[in-house]
C-alpha cells in the first residue's frame, strides 16, 4: 500500500502534511491492534438486575508489551430490580452483620454519595455513629450515588448515560425522558398563604398528580406540612411528616427536613400516586409555602389516520382529525382534558386527494322486462350498455371496448318457469240410489 504521493502543483503544504499523518496515524493503529489477540467473550453480568457490568478480556501477543488495555466493559441487566430485592449496596453492608468489628456484631447500614470515594463500601453500624470502611471497592455495577445511573466499575466510578451505556453523556429531561426536550411534561411553581381560623384547621396546598418529578416545597411560619395520598388503584394514606428523615410514602421517597421556623419538602419522583399536601395550623400566625414540579402531560393531542375517501374513483378527497389521548391509560378521552394544558396545541385537520384515478367504464343495465308468460317457462330481456363517469360523477355512453375488461351481463334470461296450473279430474263418487215407496 502506498504511503504517501507526489505533490502535484498547487497542492497545499498542509493538505500534504494531513495526507502523511493521518497514514502514520493508521498504520500505528493498525500494528498496536496487532499485536493483540482478538476479544474473549462476555462474562456473566455482575447483576441480575438494576443494572451491572460485563466484562472480556484478550491477550497480548508481543513478547514486548502492548498498547492499550486488556480488558473492556459493558453494561448489563438494566432492567429495574423488584422492590423486595433491597439496595445492591445496604445488601453488601449487610453481609457483613454476621462478622464480628472488634469483637462485637453489628447491624450495617450503607452510607452512601461518599464524594471524595463513592465506590468503597461504607457502612453505619445501626444506632451509632460508627463509620467504618468495610471493604475498599463495592461489587462491580454498584451505583456511585444515588441519584445517579453512574456505576462502580473495579473500584472507579464511571459515567454511564440515561441510554445505559458507559462513557455516554446522554440525560434525562425534567421529565424523565432520555434525551428528550422537555415536551411530555410542564413547570408547575406558586405560592401559598394559610387562611386557616378556629374553625378550620387545615387546608390544601396544592396537589401534585402521579408521575410528577423534581417537587419542592417550602413552609415559612409556624404551621406543619402534612400529605395525603391516593393510589391509582384508589387506596388512600396519609403522612403526618412529624420529625426530619427520609420516608418511603406509597412507594414514593419523601426527604423531609423540619426547622424552628420552616419546613422543607423533597421528592425526585417520579410520584408513584396522587399527592396532596396540606398545611395544619399551629399557632395565630399565617405561614406560606413556595412550591415548585414538574408534571406530566397526561393528555394529549393525536393526530388520527386520514379518513376513507369521499370516491372510490374519479378523484375525492380525505381529512385527518385530532383526538384526545391519556397517555396514561392509553384510551381516548374527552376533548376537555387536553384543553387543560396550555403547552397542548390542536393539530389543525389536514386535506389531500385521493383516488384519482379515473373511473373505468363499466356495464350498466336497464331493468328486465315483464316475462313473455305467467308461468310454463318464459323469457325476459334488457338493455345492456357501457357507460363511463367522469370526476364531477355524470354518467355517459362509452364505446363498448372500454367495457371489455369485465363480461357483458345477460341481455336475455328465462322465467316464470314453474308449471301452469291444469284442472284434475277425480274418479266419479258412487251412484246415491233413492227409494219410493207406493201406498
Amino acid at each position: 500500500m502506498e504511503c504517501c504521493r507526489r505533490a502535484t502543483p498547487g497542492t497545499p503544504f498542509l493538505l500534504l502534511a494531513f495526507l502523511l499523518l493521518s497514514s502514520r496515524t493508521a498504520r500505528s493503529e493498525e500494528d498496536r491492534d496487532g499485536l493483540w489477540d482478538a476479544w474473549g467473550p462476555w462474562s456473566e453480568c455482575s447483576r441480575t438486575c438494576g443494572g451491572g457490568a460485563s466484562y472480556s478480556l484478550r491477550r497480548c501477543l508481543s513478547s514486548k508489551s502492548c498498547e492499550g488495555r486488556n480488558i473492556r466493559y459493558r453494561t448489563c441487566s438494566n432492567v429495574d430490580c423488584p422492590p423486595e430485592a433491597g439496595d445492591f449496596r445496604a445488601q453488601q453492608c449487610s453481609a457483613h452483620n454476621d462478622v464480628k468489628y472488634h469483637g462485637q456484631f453489628y447491624e450495617w447500614l450503607p452510607v452512601s454519595n461518599d464524594p471524595d470515594n463513592p465506590c468503597s463500601l461504607k457502612c453505619q453500624a445501626k444506632g451509632t455513629a460508627l463509620v467504618v470502611e468495610l471493604a475498599p471497592k463495592v461489587l462491580d455495577g454498584t451505583r456511585c450515588y444515588t441519584e445517579s445511573l453512574d456505576m462502580c466499575i473495579s473500584g472507579l466510578c464511571q459515567i454511564v448515560g440515561c441510554d445505559h451505556q458507559l462513557g455516554s453523556t446522554i440525560k434525562e429531561d425534567n421529565c424523565g425522558v432520555c434525551n428528550g426536550d422537555g415536551s411530555t411534561c410542564r413547570l408547575v411553581r406558586g405560592q401559598y398563604k394559610s387562611q386557616l381560623t378556629a374553625t378550620k384547621l387545615d387546608n390544601t396546598v396544592v396537589g401534585i398528580p402521579y408521575g410528577s418529578r423534581h417537587i419542592r416545597l417550602v413552609l415559612k411560619g409556624p404551621d406543619h406540612l402534612y400529605l395525603e395520598t391516593k393510589t391509582l388503584q384508589g387506596a388512600k394514606g396519609e403522612n403526618n411528616l412529624s420529625s426530619t428523615g427520609i420516608f418511603l410514602v406509597d412507594n414514593s421517597s419523601v426527604d423531609f427536613q423540619k426547622f424552628p421556623d420552616k419546613e422543607i419538602l423533597r421528592m425526585a419522583g417520579p410520584l408513584t400516586a396522587d399527592f396532596i399536601v396540606k398545611i395544619r395550623s399551629s399557632g395565630p400566625e399565617n405561614s406560606t409555602v413556595q412550591f415548585i414540579f414538574y408534571q406530566p402531560i397526561i393528555h394529549r393531542w393525536r393526530e388520527t389516520d386520514f379518513f376513507p375517501c369521499s370516491a372510490t374513483c374519479g378523484g375525492g378527497y380525505q381529512l385527518t382529525s385530532a383526538e384526545c389521548y391519556d397517555l396514561r391509560s392509553n384510551r381516548v378521552v374527552a376533548d376537555q382534558y387536553c384543553h387543560y394544558y396550555p403547552e397542548n396545541i390542536k393539530p389543525k385537520p389536514k386535506l389531500q386527494e385521493c383516488n384519482l384515478d379515473p373511473c373505468p367504464a363499466r356495464w350498466e343495465a336497464t331493468p328486465w322486462t315483464a316475462c313473455s308468460s305467467s308461468c310454463g317457462g318464459g323469457i325476459q330481456s334488457r338493455a345492456v350498455s357501457c357507460v363511463e363517469e367522469d370526476i364531477q360523477g355524470h354518467v355517459s355512453s362509452a364505446e363498448e371496448w372500454k367495457c371489455m375488461y369485465t363480461p357483458k351481463m345477460p341481455t336475455v334470461q328465462p322465467c316464470n318457469i314453474f308449471d301452469c296450473p291444469k284442472w284434475l279430474a277425480q274418479e266419479w263418487s258412487p251412484v246415491t240410489v233413492t227409494s219410493f215407496f207406493v201406498h
